[in-house]
């Protein structure tokens, strides 16, 4: 097991370990908890090139953009591999953080130690049960939501021997996955002395004492114009294979806190990728489902924050969100009002869920994720320019406002 070892002397009063992001329920670059409000990310030039020429209106719509600090490698005598970070002169200049970083460097990983299962191709990591709980304690205040045993296989992150995707996890894998990769990436790759830029993001799901996540790939085209031929034709292949070509979204992950077991139901982007339109519903619904009931009282806010950002993406022209995602997130936590099962026509053939309805609208988000390969008029990374909005993401958000809307009439 991998625990937390001594920072040097020298970094002790201002060195901060950040553990994996464990809400991480998508993509493939890792995500890491820099503070409480504040995640991290690899800098791609053209995701920083959005941040910082962001339209006013879509602001409300996308993390906050903090500033940017540099990272290098660094391996001790055991192979424990650790990233040091410090802040760069545009993170200070500019004063966006929600706490001072300090001078000296930040120790932004945690040490992981690599295992390789003897006679097998698979590679396995286990990581410190004590850190990861404490996260998730402080991420959901009052649960027990991690299991000790935290070994997977690198080729079905979350399917069993039958390559079925187990329906109850303690815990998502997904983010230490992601993690673990990087990490390997980076050390293969790149010596201790080589930098590297990390951009810092509001962490979106912070104020949320259970935070239930979806995440959706929006649009009908995922390629950037960046793409060479072979990533394109994947790309293109994915979309015509899934819920994207038909729908303009498909489900690239999820997370949502069940009431009933008091554990996460997770589900990856491979899942996702399976799903029929008809599949792509019934995952909506359970999304909105806790175990014991549907939330219908989460439906109607909602839908107006999507309908919210559709009417500002139909006013962006030039802009293609090529491989964006859309992130809508509620808090697992319910009012007590809202809690007594009534309808029971609503009802959810995995779940038993029958709907529940409140007076007060609980609390809700949705959030535009992941620019690296959006493109704009006047982009410092400007490959083709485009005339009026995203049509794709516009389909998208079009039908995804249609399933929720029907959702909320019974159909």
């Amino acid at each position: 097991m991998v625990g937390q070892s001594p920072l040097d002397p020298s970094e002790s009063r201002t060195a901060v370990l950040l553990e994996p992001f464990v809400h991480q329920v998508g993509g493939h670059m890792s995500m890491m908890k820099y503070d409480e409000h504040t995640i991290c990310k690899p800098l791609v030039s053209q995701e920083l090139s959005f941040y910082e020429s962001l339209p006013l209106a879509m602001r409300q719509f996308t993390p906050q953009y903090k500033g940017i600090v540099s990272v290098h490698l660094k391996k001790d005598s055991l192979g424990n591999l650790t990233l040091i970070a410090s802040p760069s002169l545009q993170t200070e200049s500019c004063g966006r953080l929600d706490n001072a970083i300090g001078d000296s460097s930040v120790t932004i990983w945690h040490k992981c130690k690599w295992a390789v299962g003897t006679g097998s191709e698979h590679t396995l990591v286990k990581w410190s049960h004590t850190q990861l709980t404490k996260t998730f304690k402080d991420s959901c205040p009052g649960k027990m939501l991690l299991r000790t045993d935290l070994q997977y296989r690198t080729d079905s992150l979350l399917e069993d021997a039958n390559r079925n995707q187990p329906e109850r996890n303690s815990y998502n894998p997904w983010g230490l996955h992601c993690h673990r990769q990087h990490l390997n990436r980076m050390s293969s790759k790149h010596n201790e002395n080589k930098l590297h830029q990390f951009l810092l993001l509001e962490n979106v799901v912070s104020k949320y004492n259970y935070p239930c996540i979806l995440d959706l790939k929006m649009g009908t085209r995922q390629h950037g114009d960046d793409a060479s031929e072979e990533k394109k034709a994947r790309h293109i292949k994915k979309c015509e294979q899934s819920t994207s070509a038909s729908l303009g979204v498909r489900i690239c992950g999820m997370q949502v806190y069940q009431a009933d077991t008091g554990h996460f139901l997770c589900k990856d982007k491979y899942y996702g990728r399976k799903l029929s339109p008809e599949g792509f519903r019934q995952t909506l619904r359970q999304f909105l489902c806790n175990g014991n009931h549907l939330r219908t009282d989460l439906l109607e806010p909602i839908i107006l924050r999507l309908k919210a950002l559709l009417s500002v993406i139909r006013k962006q022209s030039s802009y293609r969100f090529y491989s964006s995602s859309l992130l809508i997130i509620y808090d697992g936590q319910e009012h007590k009002e809202n809690t007594a099962p009534l309808d029971n026509h609503l009802h959810f053939q995995k779940t038993n869920c029958t709907a529940s309805h409140g007076t007060n609208h609980s609390r809700v988000d949705v959030r535009m994720i992941d620019f690296a390969h959006t493109t704009f008029k006047g982009s410092k990374c400007n490959h083709t320019t485009y005339d009026g909005p995203d049509h794709g993401y516009i389909f998208g958000l079009e039908n995804l406002i249609k399933i929720l809307q029907n959702i909320s009439e019974g159909k």
